[in-house]
Order: structure tokens, then sequence, then C-alpha cells
């Protein structure tokens, strides 16, 4: 239901949205010439068509509208696979999916084989005339076995016997198919089935174990026939099945293929026990020739026209099954793209997009309980608040040493077992949060520890890269010192530096903000340069005669002009420590966005990847919206100079 009033939603906005645009260029007045940044301004409207249609593709292609407005259409697609997968033997036996009759095209293949064996038996010459005489002769009676298989005089009664039932059920299934009460399901055996789909449940949800609290996914597509149609389907394709297991038992072996068979299989036996180690190859051939005669003992060939009543029945009953999905075939083509559930054995599965594309339902119903604390990904939610004692924070601020330098010893328990606090103790326990005072909110999980480590290693870049940069920027030795340090290691891709980092500094954070720390620096080193180099020298020597000193000019000249290039690395830095993150918490971590996707990847858990995916770019956005309004603050005469 959620689906479709969203489904809806999305067109009402596509279609006003595009209505309110088209009427606002024909109303509003448009000063500002071609290439002015003001005509990029506002737009919300295009920003909400923009939105609704990459949604509205994410609902089509993952067959979200397909779930939303005919939930059993995959069951019922289901039992059509089921149908066509117990057909699919038997048409490959007639010229229906294939060019010609399989008959035919085992015995050209077969007769291939033979010439070519015969070509290089007479052509070898590691065989003496005597041994390529005998396999010629060998080769002469296998192919002489094909017709005997081929002679409608020489198929048995009972064999076409068999033929004639197998033909006549199938008629008897298209007839009984064709009737709208089938498979003849009574009342109880009806409830037991409704029973058995309740508990089997809907197409693609999602299950919370109540003992372990894990996500658990029911099977993919429901198999339990939930619908008249479904169970037509299932009960045909369960028939089908016994029909076609039935027909493959059964071998076209008259007495006088039996007595040719097993003669040349004896005689080439005894060849090859006469023959000598020396004379290996006369008997591979002699070995090629006996696989060549079972292909022909278990291939099913038949004459000609002994199996156009079965290929006709299996025809009418394929119009017949066809007829019998109705609409679910049009639902199939139009609301299934690029793929459709197939079936294999006694299973289906999704076939196409809808597979490692998860519905906006599904993954929108998995995010809701990742973020549930009680449930989470490996027992840590996405985001969530804890309510932490201020003392722990605080003794993580606060360096253990400071206790260290203090005069004096820490306390030291008497002879009765008592340990007396002092002044050297009782700070040593403030440094390193051992005491209670009071508890604040505090963000943890998945979301939280990796937004943490991208700022923590952006500041960190920050804080060191802008005033090096600057430093590079202004003086002939900061520059020719540190420029070959800093395009030493810019070039090398952070992953090539991850796994010496982790391996040094540990899995723990230390390492990841590190690695991030270094990513961010040489960017903002190099805007900083850039920044500072690029400021225009008639600005410095007005300030120099206006009589500003060195730190005013730094101040209020250089800086400023160097904040575009400053905010613009800052952007650039954001994305890449992202890309870094997340390749760090692939090769080592616990938590993090990075180690939720790559569980889930291990795991196949589609909709838990697409919402890492999802997670990593809202939060990009984010830090890429408040750095705009940031530039908007700071820099407002950006592009207007």
């Amino acid at each position: 239901m959620l689906t479709q009033i969203i489904t809806f939603l999305i067109f009402v906005a596509v279609i006003g949205c595009i209505l309110y645009g088209r009427r606002l260029i024909r109303t509003e007045k448009v000063d500002a010439v071609f290439g002015n940044p003001e005509r990029a301004l506002g737009g919300t409207h295009w920003v909400i068509v923009g939105s609704s249609f990459l949604l509205l593709v994410w609902l089509y292609y993952s067959w979200d509208i397909a779930k939303g407005f005919y939930p059993k259409s995959a069951n019922e697609l289901c039992q059509v696979a089921k149908v066509n997968d117990s057909l699919l033997g038997l048409k490959y036996q007639f010229p229906i999916e294939q060019r010609e009759l399989k008959s035919t095209s085992q015995i050209k293949q077969e007769n291939r084989n033979l010439k070519i064996i015969s070509k290089e038996i007479q052509s070898s010459t590691d065989l003496s005339n005597q041994q390529k005489s005998i396999l010629i002769g060998f080769l002469s009676k296998t192919n002489q076995l094909i017709p005997l298989l081929t002679n409608d005089d020489l198929l048995e009664s009972e064999t076409r016997q068999k033929l004639n039932d197998i033909t006549g059920k199938i008629n008897l299934l298209t007839e009984n198919f064709q009737k709208p009460d089938y498979p003849f399901e009574t009342e109880e055996e009806l409830n037991e089935r409704l029973k058995a789909v309740n508990e089997e449940g809907g197409w693609g949800i999602t299950k919370v174990n109540a003992g372990t609290g894990s996500i658990e996914n029911t099977i993919e597509v429901p198999l339990i026939p939930a619908t008249d149609r479904g169970l037509k389907f299932h009960a045909a394709a369960q028939e089908l099945n016994l029909i076609s297991d039935e027909f493959f038992k059964i071998r076209n072996h008259n007495s006088q293929f039996k007595d040719k068979i097993k003669k040349i299989k004896n005689e080439i036996k005894a060849y090859r026990n006469d023959l000598s180690d020396s004379e290996e190859i006369a008997s591979t051939y002699a070995k090629n020739i006996v696989k060549i005669a079972r292909r022909i003992e278990f291939a099913s060939i038949y004459p000609p026209n002994v199996l156009d009543g079965m290929q006709n029945a299996i025809i009418k009953f394929d119009i017949a099954q066809m007829k019998a999905q109705g609409g679910l075939r049009f639902i199939d083509i139009f609301l299934f793209p690029a793929g459709t559930i197939v079936a294999s054995g006694p299973s289906c599965s999704e076939q196409g997009s809808g597979r490692w594309l998860p519905k906006p339902s599904d993954t929108f119903n998995k995010f809701v309980l990742m973020s549930n604390p009680s449930v989470g990904y490996k027992d840590i939610p996405l985001l969530w608040i804890d309510m932490v004692d201020i003392s722990k924070i605080i003794g993580f601020i606060l360096p253990d040493w400071i206790a260290d330098i203090l005069p004096g010893e820490y306390p030291v328990h008497t002879k009765e077992g008592v340990v007396k606090q002092n002044f050297k103790g009782a700070v040593l326990k403030i440094v390193t949060g051992d005491f209670k005072l009071l508890k604040i909110p505090v963000p943890y999980g998945h979301i939280w520890d990796s937004f943490l480590r991208v700022f923590l290693g952006l500041v960190f870049g920050i804080l060191i890269g802008v005033p090096l940069g600057l430093f590079m920027g202004l003086n002939r030795f900061a520059k020719g010192f540190f420029d070959p340090l800093i395009e030493l290691y810019r070039p090398v891709p952070p992953l090539a530096w991850a796994p010496l980092i982790i391996s040094v500094l540990g899995i723990d954070n230390t390492g990841k903000v590190f690695l991030l720390f270094m990513v961010s620096l040489s960017i903002m080193i190099i805007s900083a340069r850039a920044g500072a180099s690029g400021t225009q020298l008639s600005k410095i020597h007005a300030a120099h005669s206006l009589g500003a000193s060195k730190k005013q000019i730094l101040r209020y000249v250089i800086f400023p002009n160097s904040l575009p290039e400053i905010l613009t690395g800052i952007r650039v830095a954001v994305g890449m420590c992202w890309g870094t993150l997340v390749a760090a918490e692939f090769l080592a971590g616990t938590t993090g966005i990075g180690f939720v996707e790559n569980v889930a990847k291990k795991y196949f858990q589609y909709e838990v990847i697409w919402i890492t995916i999802f997670i990593m770019g809202m939060l990009g956005l984010l830090f890429d919206i408040t750095l705009r309004k940031i530039i908007d603050k700071t820099i407002p005469w950006r592009g207007k100079g």
C-alpha cells in the first residue's frame, strides 16, 4: 500500500513541478545575461523532478512497483516458471525450442564424430594396416547401430505403446488444465494450503529472530501457490515432471540393436585385451569408438515421425498454459523489466535487475531494523544515543601522564589492607575517568564511528596542511624543503598505505584516522599553497603602501584570497576521505559503514549493501552542503570580483 501511494505521489510531483517550471519560464523576467551565475540560482522544483525520477527508476527496476501493485505476481510467476522448467526437457526433443529434432541433431553429431575418427585412423602413421582395418571395421559396425533405432518397422510395440500413453497423458493434462476447477482441490486441502502460505510469508519480507535478535530473510520468492491460478500451474508442473521422468526412462532398444551393440562391445573389449602396452594408440581409438556406441545407446533416438503426436500434444499444452496466464504475461513484460522469476527444480528466484537491486520497501524495512538498538548490525545499531558518564569523556581527553609528572608517590596499601587516597592518586582517577559524575547523551553506532573518523582525519589535515601550505606558498625554503616530501607520497593511492599503517598503528581508530589525515593533508597543502601563490601582487603592494605589517598582510590579504582554494580543497578532501575510509574499514575493522558493507558482501545481503551506499552518499552530501554554506558566508565575493 505504501509503495502504491509513493508511486502516485511521485507522478503527481513530477507532473506538477514540470508544469510549474514551464509557467515560471514564461512569466519571470530574466535580467541576467547568459553566463551569469544568478541564472542557476533556485530551481527547487527541478530538484524534486530529478530526485523523483531517480526514485521512480529504482522502484521500477527493483520490481517494487510490481510488488506494491501486484504482491502475489512473483508467486504466480514462480508457478509458471515451474511449468516452463518441467517442459524444457520435453521441448528440447522437438523443433519447438530447437531448430530440429533432438534425434536428428544427435545422429548428425555422432556421424560427424565417426567420420573424424575414421580420417584420423586412416591418416595415422602409428598404426599398422591390420590395426587400421580392424578399427575401421568397428566404426562401420557402430555406424550401423543408428538405422536400427530410426527404422519404424523395428520399433517395438511396447515402446510405441509407452510413447502413446505419454502422449495421452499430456493431452489429458491439457484438457484438465483448461477446466476452471483444476486441480480439483478439496476444501480441506485449500485450508491447509492457505495456512502454509501464511506461515511462509510474503515476497521479499524480512523477519527478526526473536531469540538472537538477528535479521533473517525468508526465501526469495514464496514457493507455495498463493492463488488459484498459481495452484493450477503448480499442479501442472508436478504432473509434467512425472511425465518427463517417464519419457526419459524409455529406451528405443529393439532386439537387433541390443544384440548388435553387445557384440560390438565384446569384440572391442577382446581386441583391447589382446593389445600390448606398445599398442596404446590403437587401444585409445578403440576406446573412443566404444564411447560413441554408448552415447548412441543412451540417446533418445527414435524413427522420424514416431514422436509427432507427442510434439503436437506438447504444443497444445503450451498454448493452453500461455492462455491461462492471462494478464500475468503483461505484468511480467511491463513490471518485471530486465528479467523475470525463474525456477530451478522446486525453488524459484529473481533473475535480473530485481535480484541485485533491492526493493525500496525492503531496504527501508531493513534500515529500520538496523537502526533499532536491540537489533542493529552485528549487535551495533547504525546510529543511536547512549547515556555516558562525563567522567569517561574526561578520561578519554586528558592524558594519563598528567598524574605521572606530579611530585610524590602513588598511594600504597597499609598493613591492614587499606588504601588511603592522596592527591596524586586522586588526579590519576580524574585523568583515567575512574569516578562518577553525571551522564550525558553521546551518539554511537556504525554511522557515528565512520563520521568521527572522517571528521578527525579532516580536521587534523586542515590544522596542519593549511598553515604549511601557506608557508610553502610564501617561503622559498619551505617550498623547496617540503615539496619533495609531499609530492613523493601524494601520488601513491591511499589503499597502498592502508596495509602498512594498519599493521603499524593497529586496527582501531588510530590507524584509520592517521590514514585519513594523510589523505587530507596533501590536498590541503596543495590548495593552500595555490591560494597563497595566486594572490594578486597589486593587492599586496597596496597593503604595503598603507603600512600593513607582515601579519596584517597575511591575515587581511593573503588568507582571504586563499580561502576559495582552501575551501574547495576541503570539499575534495571530504570525498577522498570517505572513499579511503570505506577501503580501510574493508581491510580491518569491527565497526563503521565499510565494515557493514564488507560483511554484507560476504552474505549477499544486497539491501544492506545499498543501505551503506545510500548512507555514505547522504553523509558526503551533508558535508558538502555544510561546506557550501560556509563558502557562501565566508567568501561571498567569489565569482563577483
